[in-house]
């Protein structure tokens, strides 16, 4: 997971620089007033978006795998947890004492 964030980092560095090139070449146009920084951040981010969907298709899906995997170790931890619970509850019942 760290390193798909790494690499969807590279690529908006990437496009920050390309498109900050382009900007102060004037290739692409200029922000209004004050504002000229936050449209080449804007402008990477909505270039670099499509980029990383593509590039970093396989990567996602490796991701995605460490992901289910977690989770199904959890949920099945939970389960064994609340059986463990259920069959404490169930022996203490037997036995005549309160839950």
């Amino acid at each position: 997971m760290l390193r798909y964030t790494l690499m969807r980092l590279g690529i908006f560095a990437g496009c920050l620089a390309v498109v900050w090139g382009a900007v102060y070449s004037g290739i692409f146009p200029r922000g209004f007033g004050n504002s000229n920084g936050l449209w080449v951040l804007l402008l990477a981010l909505i270039l670099s978006a499509p980029i990383s969907w593509v590039a970093l298709r396989k990567e996602r899906d490796r991701a995605s795998v460490q992901i289910v995997g977690k989770v199904d170790r959890m949920k099945a931890n939970l389960d064994a947890n609340r059986s463990q619970e259920d069959v404490a509850d169930d022996s203490a019942r037997a036995q005549g004492q309160p839950s």
